[in-house]
C-alpha cells in the first residue's frame, strides 16, 4: 500500500489517498483512532462513476462514520475512474442506456454482462485491500460493508468472513444468479430502498430482500427517487453499524 496524499479534514478526520497494486483508494480514520484503541472498519461501496465523481458523497459518509468512531475505506472499481477501460462493460452500459431510453424491459443478458464480470473482478481486490487495511495501526475489526452495487455487497457478505454486517442499497440491477447467493447470506443486513427509484425494479428489490437467508434483516423504504435518500435513513444505518460492530 502506497500512500499518495495525506491531510486532516476540519473535523479531525485523517484522509489518506493510496494505491494498492495500482488500484486507487481512500482511507478515512477518526481522530480518536490509535494503536491502543483501533477503530472498527466500514468498507464504503461505490458505483462505476469513479472515485473522483463519487468523492463528495463518499467523504460525507466517511465523516458521519468517523463521528461514530469508525474508520472507512473505499477502492476504485475495475474499469472505472483512472483505471483501464473495460470495453465489454462499456458496451453493456451502452446497451442498458439504449434499452431504458426506448422504454423496453432490461434483459437478463444485459444485467449479467453489466454486473457479473465486475463482481468477479472486484471481490478479490476488496479482499486484498481488507488484508492491508486491517494490518494498519489504529484500524481493527469487526468489519462492515456499506452501499455501492448491491451485487458486490451480496458476494462480499457471502464469501468474506471478516465482514460482520452490511448496509445494502437496493438501487442497482441484480442478476438472477445472485438471488441464490442471497439465500446463503447469514450476517445481519440493513437494506435501503427508494420506493420511487426510476432506474430500479421495486418488485425485484422486494423479492431480493425476501431471499436473504439471514435471520436479522431490516428493510428501510422511503418515498423518493434514486438520489433522494433522506438524512434520517443514514442515521438509521449508522445505528445499525453501532449495534453490530461495537
Amino acid at each position: 500500500m502506497h500512500v499518495t496524499s495525506e491531510r486532516r479534514l476540519d473535523d479531525g478526520v485523517l484522509e489518506r489517498e493510496f494505491t494498492l497494486d495500482e488500484i486507487p483508494g481512500i482511507l478515512w480514520t477518526p481522530a480518536s483512532a490509535s494503536a491502543s484503541a483501533p477503530a472498527p472498519l466500514i468498507l464504503l461501496g461505490q458505483t462505476p462513476l469513479g472515485l473522483r465523481t463519487m468523492y463528495p458523497r463518499l467523504v460525507a459518509r466517511a465523516r458521519r462514520s468517523a463521528a461514530g468512531g469508525f474508520a472507512t475505506a473505499t477502492i476504485e472499481l475495475p474499469g472505472s475512474g483512472d483505471r483501464p477501460r473495460w470495453p465489454a462493460a462499456e458496451q453493456a452500459r451502452a446497451d442498458l442506456r439504449r434499452t431504458m431510453e426506448v422504454g423496453e424491459p432490461v434483459s437478463d443478458e444485459i444485467v449479467d454482462a453489466l454486473t457479473i464480470p465486475l463482481v468477479e473482478a472486484a471481490v478479490p481486490e476488496w479482499q486484498a485491500a481488507l488484508d492491508v487495511l486491517l494490518s494498519l495501526p489504529g484500524i481493527g475489526g469487526p468489519v462492515g460493508y456499506s452501499g455501492g452495487l448491491i451485487s458486490l455487497g451480496i458476494r462480499l457478505a457471502l464469501v468474506e468472513p471478516r465482514i460482520s454486517a452490511a448496509v445494502l442499497f437496493a438501487g442497482s440491477f441484480v442478476p438472477r444468479a445472485m438471488f441464490e447467493e442471497a439465500r446463503q447470506v447469514t450476517i445481519p443486513l440493513h437494506v435501503l430502498l427508494q420506493w420511487d427509484d426510476e432506474g430500479n425494479d421495486r418488485q425485484a428489490a422486494l423479492d431480493l430482500f425476501d431471499a436473504f437467508g439471514t435471520k436479522e434483516k431490516t428493510l428501510h423504504a422511503n418515498l423518493g427517487g434514486h438520489t433522494g435518500v433522506p438524512q434520517f435513513a443514514g442515521d438509521a444505518a449508522a445505528q445499525f453499524f453501532t449495534r453490530h460492530l461495537k
